[in-house]
């Protein structure tokens, strides 16, 4: 039988799969959990995504405070809840079911601020003509 070739840097389907659990679990665990650091405090937070490697072993979560759009609030989230990772894997692996619960890598998300970067390019008058005349 023939293998699939898989292209070099794509999560499998079961990294998807693990990745995904992991981000419901965690989004449960830190809507009801109540958290003695101060900068976890009063903080909602958004879980936008949930990278696992290969062997499931360890997992970086992209992050960020909701309603605080700055860089310095989002590093500052993420640098609180690295701080907690040990109890936060604590609680996941109570919650899912994997073979190995993983090392857990917050890192504040800037996919927002590319994404809003690439809206205000776009509105540009300059591009927004050359994008009309094609």
């Amino acid at each position: 039988m023939a293998q699939k070739s898989k292209s070099p840097g794509m999560p499998t389907q079961r990294q998807l799969r693990a990745g995904e659990l992991v981000r419901h679990a965690l989004t449960d665990i830190l809507s009801r959990e109540a958290f003695r650091d101060p900068d976890l405090e009063q903080v909602l937070i958004t879980v936008g995504e949930v990278r696992c490697s290969p062997d499931l072993k360890h997992a970086n979560i992209f992050i960020s405070p909701l309603g605080d759009d700055s860089q310095e609030g989002r590093d500052k989230l993420a640098a609180a809840l690295n701080r907690a990772a040990s109890f936060l894997r604590g609680r996941l692996g109570r919650e899912v079911e994997l073979r190995y619960t993983p090392q857990l890598h917050f890192i504040a998300d800037r996919s927002y601020d590319d994404a809003t970067a690439i809206d205000r390019l776009l509105m540009d008058p300059r591009v927004r003509r050359d994008v009309e005349g094609e």
